[in-house]
């Protein structure tokens, strides 16, 4: 007889904070930046976004399937720290 290995966790609340911890360090970047250096600091909170989901899919130890879910938090905060950077761009020229 085996024993039934351990039911699988939920998979999408990790990647579902990372994206908001984007949209948070985002909004905090669009806040505290300088106008003129809110580009350059966008890259910086992307690299804390990726550390953040490594973290994050390393904490919850659940192997298969880690690289998904690594790609899916990270292309997430990056498209939503892109729509972001991208209102912030242009409240910038029309203000």
């Amino acid at each position: 007889m085996t024993i039934p290995g351990p039911a699988p966790r939920a998979e999408y609340g990790g990647i579902v904070g990372v994206w908001l911890a984007g949209a948070v360090i985002a909004v905090i970047i669009g806040i505290v930046a300088p106008g003129e250096w809110r580009a350059a600091w966008m890259p910086v909170g992307m690299a804390a976004c990726l550390i953040l989901a490594f973290v994050v899919q390393l904490i919850q130890g659940h192997s298969q399937g880690f690289l998904r879910r690594v790609a899916a938090s990270t292309l997430g905060a990056f498209i939503v720290m892109g729509l972001i950077g991208l209102g912030l761009g242009l409240s910038s020229l029309f203000a």
